[in-house]
């Protein structure tokens, strides 16, 4: 993996850990850490040696604090719609990678970073992960996919509640409504994701692609997801992990997905 000047990386075994490297300014998000989790995530989609990703934040205070505010001063209206349509871009295609990306919030998820997690597949939070979209204070709302993926996750009624008073939670609160998966101590953070991401890497990737598919296409306009499933189904059946996964089952041994 090459260099980045705002991220570091790592890699384990077939997994890969993504730091974003600004523990001065609490990872707060800026054009190039954009720019950069845009390329990273290019390279971890194309390296077929790669079966998921843990994305986390330097330290222990922050995982990302917000968006990196200086930024934002003297922006035309146009400039401001280019700034999220590009937030956009970048965790969208966080979002639809098929390969798992775990969002190992360490610390303060705000803002920017609230959104960043929430662009991923899971979210395992550190027992001192504040979580919050605290826009409205700054006279702004969220612009990276926080006013719809909030509501996907946590429902309408208390999405707006902490939109719209822009109070934070905390792990246990943000577990309770379903905006993290699991909570866990601090030191055990990143092994739970990787033991998370390691369970999965045992399951057949192509399958593990289309239940990610096809669990984003309810939530995308125009598609039936349903049908989405039953042309995804048909698809799996076609594929040698499938053979091999029912011929694994039916000979009581464990199977040897190639994804494929």
């Amino acid at each position: 993996m090459k260099e980045f000047s705002t991220l570091l990386t790592e890699t384990q075994d077939n997994l890969l850990i993504i730091y974003i490297n600004r523990e001065d300014k609490l990872n707060a998000l800026n054009k190039t850490v954009i720019a950069e989790l845009n390329e990273v995530v290019d390279l971890f989609i194309a390296d077929d040696s790669l079966r998921g990703a843990i994305l986390t934040g330097k330290g222990n205070k922050a995982f990302v604090a917000g968006a990196d505010i200086s930024e934002f001063k003297g922006l035309s209206q146009q400039e401001g719609v280019a700034l999220a349509r590009r937030g956009h871009d970048v965790f969208n295609k966080i979002e639809q990678s098929p390969k798992p990306i775990i969002a190992a919030v360490n610390g303060f998820a705000l803002g920017g970073g609230c959104e960043l997690a929430m662009a991923c597949h899971l979210r395992i939070a550190s027992e001192n992960a504040k979580f919050g979209q605290p826009e409205v204070k700054l006279g702004l709302i969220p612009g990276y996919g926080g006013t719809q993926r909030l509501v996907q996750l946590i429902g309408k009624g208390k999405a707006l509640e902490l939109l719209l008073t822009a109070d934070t939670i905390d792990a246990t609160e943000a577990n309770k409504l379903g905006l993290a998966n699991q909570v866990v101590q601090t030191v055990e953070l990143l092994e739970t994701s990787k033991s998370i991401l390691r369970k999965i890497a045992t399951q057949a990737p192509v399958a593990v692609a289309k239940v990610i598919e096809c669990v984003h296409a309810h939530f995308t306009d125009g598609i039936d997801g349903f049908n989405t499933e039953i042309e995804t189904f048909g698809e799996c059946v076609a594929t040698e992990d499938f053979v091999e996964g029912t011929t694994a089952f039916l000979e009581k041994r464990k199977a040897n997905f190639k994804g494929k």
